[in-house]
């Protein structure tokens, strides 16, 4: 699996031959100012909520790209009325099949509203499921969200999470403490932090962080940088 990120919430996966691009926030983002947009490919969108600085550069790459995006109904369908013409609707609770992985909505536990200001639903996370040498692995992808208990209901389907992409900057989201509890309620092995220092209100020690992640294998990531992880 080779991950990509490019700064505040967004990162892109590839797994197998699909491109997977989740919340888009490119442009306005003054740390990713060196992204090309352009330049990033995807077959798939998937978007957490419908906040601005999570769907931001959707219309554009999924015009260019062609690539599907995954969403709430309420996200789908405000991005149809753009001319978003590849949209799959889910919900939470539902599950998602393609030939490279299986997509489950999950809960999150924060608001949600379109750019525009209209109704955006429930705000959620994803878990994604594929296989790698024969061997199911697992990604939980939280989007913006505070702790939940709903993250033990994670740990007791699947048992074992290898990829936890987890926010950790506080005021907007949990912040550190929040976020290695919930590491530890989805048994995470790898934390990816993510929704950090995009603002002032978010801005964390890194050096702290790392230090409270220690029993995890804890993957930070540069803007633009690509990693594969294992």
């Amino acid at each position: 699996m080779k991950v990509t990120y490019f700064g505040h919430g967004c990162f892109s996966i590839t797994i197998g031959d699909s491109a997977i691009l989740i919340d888009p926030f490119i442009t306005p983002n003054d740390l990713a100012k060196d992204v090309d947009i352009k330049s990033i490919n995807a077959d798939y969108i998937l978007l957490t909520h419908g906040h601005e600085d999570h769907v931001y550069d959707t219309e554009s790459i999924a015009k260019r790209t062609g690539a599907e995006v995954i969403a709430n109904f309420e996200v789908i369908n405000w991005f149809a009325k753009k001319g978003v013409e590849n949209g799959f609707a889910m919900n939470i609770g539902g599950i998602k099949r393609t030939p490279d992985f299986a997509i489950k909505m999950v809960s999150a536990v924060h608001s949600s509203s379109m750019p525009d200001g209209s109704y955006g639903g429930l705000a959620a996370g994803f878990i994604l499921v594929y296989q790698e040498d024969d061997v199911d692995k697992v990604i939980y992808f939280a989007g913006d969200t505070a702790l939940h208990k709903d993250m033990e209901l994670i740990q007791e389907e699947f048992g074992f999470i290898d990829f936890a992409f987890l926010p950790i900057g506080d005021v907007f989201t949990m912040g550190i403490d929040d976020a290695v509890e919930a590491a530890y309620l989805v048994n995470a092995d790898s934390v990816i932090p993510m929704h950090y220092d995009t603002f002032e209100p978010i801005k964390v020690d890194m050096a702290e962080a790392k230090e409270e992640f220690q029993e995890f294998r804890f993957e930070v990531f540069n803007i633009g940088e690509e990693k594969e992880l294992i």
